[in-house]
Order: structure tokens, then C-alpha cells, then sequence
């Protein structure tokens, strides 16, 4: 058990560097909260939730390992190096497209019930 509680202090504690260090894990906090905001205002329902809640945490976690993989590689080596620019790449790659694939979830859900609030 105090393994367990160990690594849960450690997972706070990458979230929390996350934080510091990432101006994009910043915007993408900012974002989420208000997709969460709309789910609360246009009270959508269990799968929606699901659906937000999944691409929110998802693109937070992305964005986490990507971080700590540029903070790998920048570990490694700050010189020119093709191979730790194509793998910093590839992962922001990852974050990009999870990114999008919310982006168009959010718009799925969300845009049919403001259509209703504000036109119908």
C-alpha cells in the first residue's frame, strides 16, 4: 500500500510539472474545463459525458508523456540530432491528432444543442 500511495505522489508530481512547464498543457486544461462547462450548461447526457471525458483526459495524457519524452530526449542531447527531432515529432504527432479527433467530438455534440439554444 505505501508503494501505491508512493506512486500516486509521483503521478501528482508529473502532473504538477506538467503544469509549470507546459504551455500547452495550460491552454488544453483551459479547453477541457470548457468543454465541461457546456456538458454542464447544455446538459448532455451519459455518452456525451463519456465521450468528453475520455477525449479530455486523453489529451491531457498525451501531451503529458510528450512532455516527458522532450524532456527525455532533451536529456539525452540538445544538439542537432534527426532522430530526437523525428521522435519530439511523432509524439507531438500523437497530441495533434487525439487533439483533432476531440476538437470534432466536441463539435458532434456540442453544435446540434447551441444550434437549439440559439435558433430554435
Amino acid at each position: 500500500m505505501k508503494r501505491f500511495i508512493q506512486s500516486i505522489g509521483n503521478a501528482l508530481s508529473g502532473i504538477q510539472a506538467a503544469w509549470k512547464q507546459g504551455g500547452n498543457f495550460k491552454i488544453q486544461v483551459a479547453l477541457g474545463f470548457m468543454a465541461l462547462g457546456l456538458g454542464i450548461l447544455l446538459k448532455i447526457n451519459a455518452t456525451e459525458w463519456f465521450v468528453i471525458l475520455l477525449f479530455t483526459s486523453g489529451v491531457l495524457s498525451l501531451e503529458t508523456f510528450n512532455s516527458s519524452l522532450e524532456a527525455l530526449c532533451d536529456t539525452i542531447t540538445t544538439e542537432q540530432n534527426k532522430g530526437i527531432k523525428t521522435t519530439k515529432d511523432f509524439a507531438a504527432g500523437a497530441v495533434l491528432l487525439f487533439s483533432i479527433g476531440a476538437f470534432i467530438a466536441g463539435l458532434i455534440i456540442f453544435i446540434p444543442k447551441l444550434w437549439i439554444l440559439f435558433f430554435q
